[in-house]
């Protein structure tokens, strides 16, 4: 190792190798004379002056018309999109009022930490897929994945289903190819089909009436479910127990 060289370097000559430093009986305190005694000078640092507080602006229904919107499809006829978007407009909404400030009530305190939220459901619903058992099961599995939580946390589970609305798939490229034959890439059910031809991958804006139809149900559904005794803890603490049906623990405890 370099650090152990038997050959002895003076100290002196590692510190200063043109001038050798003056003896001191006190080495450590030695202020070389060579060595100015600079002392910076200090300045008062004045802060900028407060700048007025800005009010955001207002929000509006037609607010996002004014943001650049991205991974939007192109639908060949606009007049065709405008008559839809008119139609959804005259529908009643999925969601209502006193639902969102119920559920904002209830994130603010998973915010501070009173409360555990738990979102889960389908990367993208299909219209293929829609029945109320598909449904009624991702509900099941989300208030038993909530009992564990809220028994293993010792706090409320605040359960948000990805379901209700789940259609669109944003795409990093516009065009999918397959064997030379290059096709609009599938953005969801809501606005084209995912079977690869061209007909099943132009942009329909009929679609979003039929998505807004199956997530209307889609939560009416799960508004019975949640409220009819469905999602009583007797039922879900059963549920859990499902799995010692078949098994020799079950047969010997229950």
């Amino acid at each position: 190792m370099a650090l152990a060289s038997s050959s002895p370097i003076s100290s002196k000559s590692l510190l200063n190798p043109t001038k050798p430093i003056p003896s001191s009986t006190n080495p450590l305190h030695h202020r070389p004379s060579s060595l100015p005694n600079i002392r910076k000078p200090i300045s008062a640092v004045h802060s900028k002056s407060p700048k007025s507080a800005t009010i955001p602006p207002r929000w509006t229904i037609d607010g996002w018309k004014e943001k650049r919107a991205l991974q939007l499809p192109e639908y060949p006829d606009a007049a065709e999109v405008e008559s839809v978007v008119k139609t959804l407009e005259s529908s009643p909404p999925i969601v209502f009022a006193g639902e969102a400030r119920s559920l904002e009530e209830r994130l603010a305190q998973a915010a501070v930490g009173e409360a555990f939220l738990l979102q889960g459901g389908d990367c993208a619903e299909s219209f293929k897929e829609f029945h109320g058992n598909n449904i009624r099961d991702t509900f099941r599995v989300l208030l038993q994945m909530g009992v564990v939580l809220m028994f293993g946390g010792q706090m409320p589970v605040v359960k948000v289903g990805r379901m209700a609305g789940q259609f669109a798939k944003p795409r990093s490229d516009p065009f999918e190819e397959k064997d030379g034959v290059k096709l609009p890439s599938y953005r969801g059910d809501n606005v084209n089909g995912d079977a690869f031809d061209e007909k099943s991958r132009v942009p329909d804006p009929h679609r979003m009436i039929r998505a807004y139809t199956q997530s209307a149900a889609t939560l009416n559904l799960l508004r019975a479910f949640a409220t009819g005794g469905y999602a009583a803890m007797q039922r879900v603490t059963h549920w859990n127990l499902d799995f010692t049906d078949h098994s020799e623990q079950g047969d010997r405890y229950i």
